[in-house]
């Protein structure tokens, strides 16, 4: 069981010393693993609490987050999509049921359709 949550993220070098750069502005992808689904912390619920509809919910607080496990100043995030593999959607989509009021929805698709928008990708078990 694995999925990840993938950003697209565009980040800056600030070099010191005098020192430019040309140029100063890159673009990456960072996945950000998913925790399994009804852990006891609500980790798992990354999906509810950062996004919306597809897209980065409150992008700020993410860009603070790609700074901090980057390590270099952000200037913006994009959530890209939840690649996941079957078995991780099943158990994401079981765990959304057992409480799917708290979701404001009546189902788990609708959840996640909700939250995630049209971004979910379903791969290999391998990858």
């Amino acid at each position: 069981m694995h999925a990840e949550y993938v950003f697209r993220v565009r980040f800056r070098l600030a070099p010191e010393g005098g020192v430019s750069v040309a140029p100063a502005e890159f673009e990456t992808v960072l996945r950000v693993p998913a925790v399994e689904p009804g852990d006891p912390d609500d980790e798992w619920l990354f999906f509810r609490d950062n996004c919306w509809r597809g897209e980065v919910a409150d992008e700020r607080h993410l860009r603070d987050r790609a700074e901090e496990l980057l390590g270099v100043p952000v200037v913006a995030v994009t959530f890209s999509e939840l690649a996941t593999d079957e078995a991780y959607l099943d158990a994401l989509k079981a765990a959304i049921a057992e409480d799917v009021d708290q979701f404001g929805d009546d189902t788990a698709s609708r959840v996640l359709t909700t939250y995630l928008g049209s971004s979910i990708r379903v791969v290999d078990d391998e990858a």
